[in-house]
């Protein structure tokens, strides 16, 4: 689903990764990610998709609350987690929205 976002500026993060094979508790503690992150003061939204390359947007009204992310100690344990199981690769991308537009043919 499209993220509903309000009129710009506000902040994107652009998470990529690469996992690797062993992905034990790797569907569980996205899951708690996803619901931690909806509870974050400046949270306004994410986009999310995976197929060999993992792609999360998620977007902020501040680069304040997104270092306040980062920081929550249960996000920064899915972290330490990612770097020592579950990714290959990964980079993170911080961008100003600056603009955006878009199309709904109201179908779905």
């Amino acid at each position: 689903m499209i993220a509903t976002t309000p009129k710009p500026p506000y902040y994107a993060v652009i998470f990529s990764s690469e996992v690797n094979q062993e992905l034990e508790g790797y569907k569980e503690m996205s899951q708690q990610m996803v619901d931690l992150v909806k509870t974050q003061p400046g949270y306004l939204g994410h986009e999310s998709a995976r197929e060999e390359l993992g792609i999360t947007v998620s977007y902020w009204d501040s680069l304040d609350s997104i270092k306040k992310w980062k920081a929550v100690s249960e996000h920064l344990q899915a972290q330490k987690f990612g770097r020592e199981k579950w990714y290959r690769a990964y980079k993170t991308r911080i961008c100003l929205v600056e603009r955006d537009y878009g199309f709904d043919s109201g179908l779905f």
